[in-house]
C-alpha cells in the first residue's frame, strides 16, 4: 500500500467523488457503496450495490448475519458495488480492464463519504485480481491509499483468517480531506 499525495491525491479523489456520486444509486438497506474503474483518465466501469437486478425478492437486508449457515460467506444480498463495476466494464469496455485501477467508497447514513478499514471481501478481490485490475484505492485516516490487486486480495484474505468484522465503521467524512477545497 502506498498513500498518495500532491496532483496524484488531488485526481484520486476526483475519482473517489464520481463513485460517491455512483453510490447515491445503490438500493441496499444496509449500506450504500460505489465503485468506478478507471484506465487512462477513463472511468470504463462503475457500479453500487443492490440486489440483483433490483428485484425485490432478492432483498435480504434485514436478515441478521448470524442466522445463515455457516458456508455462506457472503451475507450480504446485494450485488457488491465492485462486481457491478466489473461486470460494467467487462460488458462497455473488457479491453480496457488490464491494468486499470478501482475505486471504491462507503456512504455513511446520511449519504456522506466514509472513510474506509481495512480491504476485507475476498469476493471483490479475487473477481479484480481475475479480469487484471492492477490496483485498488481506498481512503484511509492515512489518505488516500492504493494498493496492487494482489496486495489487497491479501489482506483481504488475512482479515477473514483473523476473524475480524466485516463491518466497516463511518470515521470520517471525505469533506474533511485537506486536499479537497481545491
Amino acid at each position: 500500500m502506498r498513500c498518495l499525495s500532491g496532483s496524484e491525491e488531488k485526481k484520486a479523489l476526483e475519482y473517489i467523488t464520481k463513485a460517491t456520486e455512483v453510490a447515491q444509486n445503490a438500493t441496499c438497506k444496509r449500506s450504500k457503496c460505489g465503485s468506478v474503474i478507471v484506465q487512462l483518465d477513463e472511468i470504463i466501469g462503475s457500479g453500487f450495490n443492490s440486489p440483483p437486478q433490483d428485484i425485490e425478492e432478492q432483498r435480504r437486508c434485514s436478515y441478521s448475519k448470524d442466522s445463515y449457515h455457516k458456508k455462506v460467506t457472503d451475507k450480504t444480498c446485494c450485488v457488491h458495488a465492485e462486481q457491478r463495476a466489473i461486470m460494467d466494464a467487462l460488458r462497455k469496455n473488457p479491453d480496457k480492464l488490464s491494468g486499470s485501477r478501482l475505486y471504491f467508497i462507503r456512504l455513511d447514513d446520511n449519504g456522506t463519504p466514509s472513510r474506509a478499514g481495512e480491504p476485507y471481501c475476498t469476493i471483490c478481490s479475487k473477481m479484480a485480481l481475475d479480469v487484471g485490475i492492477a490496483e485498488f484505492v481506498l481512503w484511509h485516516d492515512k489518505g488516500v491509499c492504493v494498493y496492487d490487486t494482489k496486495e489487497y486480495n491479501a489482506l483481504s484474505f488475512q482479515c477473514g483468517l483473523n476473524g475480524e468484522n466485516s463491518t466497516v465503521p463511518s470515521v470520517g467524512r471525505l469533506a474533511d480531506s485537506p486536499h479537497n477545497s481545491d
